[in-house]
């Protein structure tokens, strides 16, 4: 779902079906106790929250439905009708209806009419009340007030709150409700004095104090208005719109004597004859006594707030468009790299040290590290959806060149990726994308005849799997002829005449230069380049490729990729003075081995891992360091491509924070080396590419003998 609107609508149905269900434990609740007020209350905040954020997102027959019910109960609310259990049957009667409207795509009636529901209400209203308007909503309390601007937009309402005298008697503390209007943004309150009487003349019950706020919020007007639901009948409500936020308006604000006028705190006379004195208006008006010192001080304070209110916004939105070079990017990671590797110097330090003070700093200084990197790495996510939109022409373009009904589906489109890798993974799928076009999908008359649709499906799917992503391709085709793949794999000598194969190591055969089953060479394929370049392009990102397929049913192409290139998660391992990193993500347990437990089969180590056989690698022997090995060794077990196996080492020291290097040339044709890495003590350690250093060893049909021990 990545339409925001559609998202938004998704919340308010959520929010919606929970206040139904509070609805209607309350309902059941007052026809029980038909007199409790607070039990109405609870049921008239929820209508009318349905009802202001269903208009908000356009649910046009929930809101006009919604306001006959509230309409009823604010009757109720006003002890002008009584709770009858008709009234509580018909109002479960209307949730269902709600219910259904919420659960219907637009938002319309089922099931039960509403309108007729509307009727019986009506049937129940004093005749006194029974006024209804000519679009047949219930006549009552209607709605004078300024628009509310846009919902979700940032605006300022101008607020005078001057509550009944009784507020107190009635058990209700105004500030609470200023409270509460805090909490809706950014709100200043002026309290007014001016009616505060001489204290013989008091009453000590009695509330003589009323406020001026200005509130800059984004929830809207009834947002608001909500805040006074349970005073507004006895207290002085106005709520003015002031500032929509308008970027355009780069002017000032009112002046004192304009804000002053519109409020009616003044006459046009009075301000004209304050004016003729030529001081600032706000000192003339005091002295004068035209108005208190509080109501100007007001005016001042709406003036300020909306200024300030202006120029944050508008510095706000120019902040978000800023456009950074992907260089400064780059350039910013190597630094936070660089950190990272003189925080684990750092810390190596106080741990030799053994200062508390030294100790406590290399913690602080690692802990920022750490967000550092992670608010770093976050800034180079980009979507994948750059690289899935590319692939619609590509689609189109080919699938009109062959002749075939292609549809492209494209699902996780959001999910983030390192740029890096984004710009990397173009070349790969569009081959893969091509690949299933050509190889896969058939022409609609022969896809006809096989009971399919005339148009094949390509669906490509993004998602976020722990410390990796995962990229789906996904056609309906004929899928791949394991027959066909065998028969070019021996005729190109890549496997021997006769020999039982699984059809898993089959598949992984089309990765292989050189070999295609196309039976002619065309612009698009025949020539056996393509999945090969796929494939090593994928490993260079020290990502996987696996393949599954059913004849006549599609091919499922994932691969696995890792966030970032920059700096990963490893496990830091020892043999002899060497260390080593091995990929965390990669890491399933490590396990003791006493020496002369191992055994052989086939040419290959092997252990067992409780009743499990894994084969295993000596890390020693394929690195040639030379020294005996411990007496206990440790076996790192990591899985790939669904097999387990375990690297043999001496020692496991721990998790590492890992920054990768580049290595030079020399290095450039072992493809089990993916990097190094400089440790805090300002060494090197090689970056294990785990999964292709199990490849190597599979393709090397010999078993290198173990050293002798000493």
């Amino acid at each position: 779902m990545s339409d925001p609107a559609e998202r938004h609508r998704e919340v308010f149905r959520e929010e919606a079906y929970e206040l139904l269900s509070e609805l209607e434990g309350s309902l059941l609740e007052l026809e029980k106790d038909p007199e409790n007020e607070d039990l109405v209350g609870r049921i008239f905040r929820a209508m009318h929250t349905i009802k202001g954020s269903g208009a908000m997102f356009g649910f046009t027959s929930i809101v006009s439905f919604t306001h006959d019910l509230e309409t009823i109960f604010d009757h109720v609310r006003n002890k002008k009708m009584q709770v009858t259990t008709e009234l509580v049957g018909l109002t479960l009667d209307a949730r269902d209806i709600l219910r259904e409207m919420l659960d219907s795509p637009e938002g319309a009636p089922t099931g039960k009419e509403a309108g007729e529901i509307t009727a019986r209400l009506r049937g129940l209203l004093p005749d006194a009340l029974r006024s209804w308007t000519e679009d047949g909503h219930v006549g009552g309390r209607q709605d004078t007030a300024a628009p509310s601007g846009d919902a979700g937009k940032p605006a300022t309402y101008r607020i005078r709150f001057r509550p009944g005298r009784d507020i107190f008697r009635n058990g209700t503390n105004p500030s609470f409700l200023l409270n509460e209007l805090r909490a809706l943004g950014d709100c200043i309150s002026i309290a007014q004095i001016d009616s505060v009487p001489a204290l013989d003349e008091a009453d000590p019950e009695a509330c003589y104090f009323y406020w001026d706020l200005i509130l800059t919020t984004s929830r809207g007007l009834n947002a608001i208005r909500d805040v006074f639901i349970f005073v507004e009948d006895t207290s002085g409500i106005n709520i003015e719109l002031i500032d929509e936020g308008d970027l355009q308006k780069t002017d000032g604000y009112k002046r004192i004597g304009e804000i002053l006028l519109e409020k009616g705190d003044i006459t046009s006379e009075e301000l004209k004859k304050a004016l003729s004195l030529q001081r600032h208006l706000g000192d003339l008006l005091v002295e004068n006594g035209v108005v208190p010192p509080g109501k100007v001080l007001s005016a001042l304070e709406e003036q300020k707030h909306v200024r300030e209110k202006r120029k944050c916004i508008k510095e706000a939105e120019a902040a978000s468009s800023i456009r950074v070079p992907s260089g400064r990017l780059d350039k910013l990671a190597d630094l936070i790299g660089e950190l990272v590797t003189m925080q684990a110097r750092l810390s190596r330090l106080a741990m030799g040290i053994r200062s508390p003070e030294l100790t406590a700093i290399a913690e602080g200084v690692e802990h920022l590290s750490e967000e550092l990197r992670d608010t770093i790495m976050n800034i180079r996510l980009v979507p994948i959806e750059l690289s899935f939109s590319k692939l619609k022409r590509v689609v189109r373009d080919l699938s009109g060149e062959l002749g075939k009904e292609v549809e492209l589906e494209i699902e996780g489109a959001e999910t983030e990726l390192d740029k890096s890798l984004i710009e990397k993974l173009g070349d790969p799928l569009v081959h893969i994308v091509r690949n299933s076009i050509d190889h896969g999908i058939e022409l609609p008359g022969e896809r006809e005849s096989m009971g399919k649709p005339r148009k094949g499906t390509i669906r490509l799917s993004a998602a976020h799997s722990g410390a990796n992503v995962t990229i789906r391709v996904t056609d309906d085709g004929k899928g791949l002829d394991l027959d066909a793949i065998r028969e070019k794999a021996m005729e190109k000598g890549l496997i021997p005449h006769g020999a039982e194969i699984a059809d898993r190591d089959i598949f992984q055969l089309i990765f292989a230069s050189g070999l295609s089953t196309s039976g002619e060479v065309t612009k698009v394929s025949g020539r056996g380049v393509g999945m090969d370049v796929v494939k090593k392009n994928i490993e260079s990102l020290r990502g996987t490729v696996e393949i599954e397929s059913r004849k006549g049913r599609g091919t499922d192409i994932t691969l696995k990729l890792p966030l970032t290139l920059a700096i990963i998660d490893g496990l830091l391992v020892k043999i002899g003075d060497s260390h080593f990193v091995i990929p965390l993500s990669m890491v399933e347990e490590c396990v003791e081995l006493e020496r002369g437990a191992a055994s052989a089969e086939n040419g290959k180590r092997i252990a067992n891992v409780r009743g499990e056989i894994v084969p295993y690698i000596d890390m020693r022997d394929i690195f040639g360091i030379e020294g005996t090995p411990p007496k206990i060794e440790q076996i790192v077990i990591t899985q790939a491509d669904g097999k387990k196996a375990g690297f043999l080492v001496d020692q496991v020291i721990g998790e590492n924070q890992t920054v990768i290097k580049a290595l030079g040339s020399t290095f450039k044709k072992i493809d089990w080396i993916s990097g190094a890495t400089i440790l805090g003590d300002g060494s090197v350690a090689l970056i294990i590419a785990a999964q292709q250093l199990i490849k190597w060893m599979e393709q090397q049909e010999i078993d290198i003998p173990r050293k002798a021990e000493g």
